[in-house]
């Protein structure tokens, strides 16, 4: 109650403005629908399940970021829908058969970036059809029309022009309220996923995207669907995991050449760019990457032996499958903690590092499981 009361001021800003908008953008569908009043009192019931589901989230959100103190909360936006993009040739086009979203998405991306690998892992394993702007890590020339600068950034075609997404778990959490109740557009679940900038406990001013590990569904779908151990290890995904990733693949120079050329190879880097710009990512990048990987190991306080800190991290993971019983944390099928997690691991598939992880640890079974499940696109037949 205290923290309620506590929290108030900044709830009400957030579910005010985020509820202000939904309606805007709903009301012409429900002006213009012919269906009786009782189809209207379920679809207000509908948005009512969606708003709780932004203030739950918003205020969970909000909780983590104040511990152990207040923070002061600036300013709340929204990722605004985009009359038009600059027209980009796609690297690739993925179609899958089994998509029936109406769905015209566009990933720009790094092929081997371990958040962009959970986007398509994601999209991979529910057949959802996407074309794919490779960027260039160095210059990124493909993302200049873009305030958010940093990858993944999803783009959804819309009926009045083009609706970014970004941060791959503000992404998949969209995605997913969108495929299991598609009453919504993309451009209504955005608003429901609204930036607060605030003020840290150094004075460092900075931006959080509110609700990203809630789905957006009816008050039916709620409970069900937003399930408290799969957030949990969603976060563990992008706040543990993954950090993890760079300190072991960029552990000496040696290493970290042989990734930049895997990235190289995997990404087809020499049919998207020319030949300087190619060789001027993999020598830069690599020299930078080693220097990096140092200083993240010690921000992240990992073992000197990073390459046991990645070990430890993934039994963990394995040992909380092997309680449960079941193939995947999800049960029989992959949940979305699952797909994140493959998705950052997949990332690392073709590096020194990653063939050591299988040879000392037990996530081989697992791992090979929720590749067979995501190359063939099994999650298509629960959409």
């Amino acid at each position: 109650m205290n923290f309620l009361a506590r929290k108030a001021p900044q709830l009400a800003l957030v579910y005010s403005t985020t509820v202000s908008r939904l309606p805007k953008t709903l009301s012409v569908r429900l002006k213009s629908s012919s269906a009786p009043k009782r189809a209207g009192s379920y679809f207000k019931l509908g948005l009512t399940g969606v708003a709780m589901g932004a203030l739950v989230g918003t205020g969970y959100t909000i909780h983590q970021q104040n511990n152990p103190k207040d923070h002061f909360v600036n300013e709340t936006f929204f990722i605004e829908e985009l009359e038009e993009i600059p027209e980009i040739k796609p690297s690739r086009q993925m179609k899958f058969s089994e998509d029936h979203s109406n769905l015209k998405l566009t990933l720009f991306q790094y092929q081997t970036c371990p958040f962009c690998c959970k986007v398509r892992a994601f999209l991979d394993y529910y057949g959802v059809s996407y074309d794919v702007v490779e960027v260039d890590p160095v210059l990124r020339q493909s993302i200049k029309w873009s305030e958010y600068k940093k990858v993944p950034i999803l783009v959804a075609k819309t009926p009045t022009g083009y609706q970014p997404l970004n941060d791959s778990t503000m992404i998949i959490s969209a995605l997913a309220s969108y495929l299991k109740d598609s009453g919504k557009s993309m451009a209504e679940l955005v608003q429901c996923f609204p930036y607060i900038t605030f003020t840290d406990d150094e004075g460092v001013k900075k931006k959080e995207i509110m609700n990203k590990y809630f789905l957006m569904l009816s008050n039916q779908q709620y409970k069900k669907e937003n399930d408290n151990d799969e957030r949990k290890w969603r976060k563990w995904a992008d706040e543990v995991l993954v950090h993890t990733l760079s300190p072991n693949v960029y552990r000496t120079r040696e290493e970290a050449f042989q990734a930049f050329n895997w990235f190289s190879e995997v990404g087809e880097w020499e049919q998207h760019f020319p030949s300087w710009e190619r060789n001027l990512i993999i020598y830069v990048g690599a020299s930078a990457m080693y220097l990096v990987g140092k200083r993240l190991k010690k921000r992240h306080n990992l073992k000197n032996d990073v390459r046991q800190s990645l070990y430890d991290q993934c039994n963990v993971w394995v040992s909380e499958i092997k309680k449960k019983g079941t193939t995947f944390l999800g049960g029989q099928q992959p949940n979305l903690a699952d797909l994140a997690v493959y998705g950052i691991l997949n990332s690392i598939e073709g590096c020194v590092a990653f063939k050591e992880l299988l040879e000392n640890t037990r996530i081989g079974p697992w791992y090979l499981s929720m590749k067979q499940a995501v190359s063939a696109h099994q999650g298509a037949k629960f959409v």
